[in-house]
């Protein structure tokens, strides 16, 4: 009989998609012990408060990194043939198209005026130039044919779907608990290490100055939400998985967080399932002198039950708050996403806005396409699961089933890791 193994305390923090997914798969390991691996997961706010819950849910096999795009494509169709994804979170296959449109701004338009502001690409799709075309597909009638100036298909079915990122988080965290993960609302203060040689036992919160080698990771102290009382909860492994909040408590990861704003909307009926990169531009016809062009590039996704989502470039004009439930929201930015695809769809001219809203992605650096960090750190005991950018979403699966493997198998099977590596933060 063998010696049963050593008690593992896992604590998770960050209640976004990568942390659940996180929790979801470790207790879904097949080596998962409840006896003898404890998951928590912590969040500050509300699960899938951040990018997780305001992101577009697209889900790409061509995603960066290709090492976790095409698994956790795979993954995603994995999971909703196993939960029911499709009734679920909204989980089906969709088409993507890269389109250009010219459109006048009439002179007698009610709508607020678009304001000017300094835009930063959200790095999801990098553009190239569009085949000359007039003809949309037969089957994208919800887009004026009038305006579209170029369009052409990229990717289809077979490599690209969506999911609704909300339901698909929450949808996770509850099959984790389910499955022995305990979730925990408070926000976490900070990473408690102790000597790693087991020479003095004195606990001290992790630093920007501490010598990771000679530490290891013992607990997390965090302020419980409900209660306000701090408390503190033995770790034995920690999985940092809080997005744009990561440097916070780990000081060595640099993250830039970019800030994007998206409204949705509801149509008077069903439309067909495409995710469309748009560059609309706006003549300005009126008789005001100079003619002027606008420019704005939109991600507009149809979903199940008649709703658009549309997303907007991103920004740095506002610092990341301290939580997630603290973000600004521009009223201008929302306006001109609306205007603009107003100006393009007779469908979302006739539509109901029914939400305007802002997040932060972690992008590692300014060009927003940076290998996000997973994996062991030099601090023993302290995993990463950070800077998706604006893959989250997609690279889920792939990150929270590497990450499964690294803790309870000790190593990562089901994928390549080297160009994730956690370790000297690069």
């Amino acid at each position: 009989m063998s010696a049963p193994k050593e008690k593992q305390n896992i604590v998770i923090i960050g209640g976004g998609i990568i942390g659940c997914t996180t929790a979801y798969y470790l207790t879904h390991h097949p080596n998962f012990i409840p006896s003898v691996h404890s998951v928590t997961l912590i969040e500050a706010t509300k699960l899938a408060n951040g990018a997780s819950g305001k992101a577009g849910g697209l889900l790409a096999a061509w995603a960066n990194p290709s090492s976790l795009a095409r698994l956790s494509f795979d993954l995603h169709d994995q999971l909703a043939r196993e939960h029911d994804g499709a009734e679920r979170w909204g989980y089906r296959r969709v088409r993507c198209g890269q389109l250009t449109a010219v459109v006048s701004q009439r002179a007698d338009t009610s709508r607020q005026e678009s304001s000017s502001h300094p835009n930063i690409d959200l790095g999801k799709w990098w553009g190239r130039e569009v085949k000359k075309s007039s003809v949309l597909p037969d089957d994208l009638d919800w887009f004026d044919p009038q305006s579209a100036q170029s369009y052409e298909e990229f990717a289809d079915t077979s490599s690209t779907a969506q999911v609704h990122p909300f339901q698909f988080t929450n949808a996770m965290a509850k099959l984790a608990e389910q499955s022995g993960a305990r979730i925990i609302m408070g926000k976490v203060e900070c990473i408690n290490c102790c000597d790693a040689d087991g020479a003095s036992q004195s606990t001290s919160p992790l630093t920007s100055s501490s010598d990771l080698t000679q530490k290891k990771v013992v607990s997390v102290t965090y302020t419980d939400k409900a209660t306000s009382k701090t408390l503190t909860l033995p770790a034995t492994i920690v999985v940092l998985a809080a997005g744009p909040w990561t440097p916070t408590l780990f000081p060595k990861v640099r993250i830039q967080p970019l800030r994007a704003h998206s409204v949705t909307m509801k149509l008077q009926r069903p439309v067909s399932a495409y995710c469309l990169f748009s560059d609309i531009r706006i003549s300005d016809s009126r008789p005001t002198g100079k003619a002027a062009l606008k420019a704005i590039s939109l991600e507009i996704y149809a979903r199940p039950n008649n709703e658009v989502y549309i997303c907007g470039q991103g920004d740095r004009d506002v610092p990341l708050p301290p939580t997630n439930s603290a973000v600004e929201v521009s009223s201008d930015r929302c306006q001109d996403i609306i205007n603009a695809a107003m100006s393009v769809s007779a469908e979302l001219r006739d539509g109901k806005v029914t939400g305007r809203r802002a997040c932060y992605l972690p992008t590692l650096d300014a060009g927003a396409s940076s290998d996000p960090l997973v994996g062991q750190t030099d601090l023993p005991g302290l995993v990463l699961a950070t800077g998706h950018s604006c893959w989250g979403i997609s690279n889920a699966p792939a990150t929270g089933k590497a990450v499964s493997e690294l803790i309870i198998d000790g190593k990562v099977s089901c994928m390549d890791m080297a160009n994730l590596d956690a370790r000297g933060i690069r």
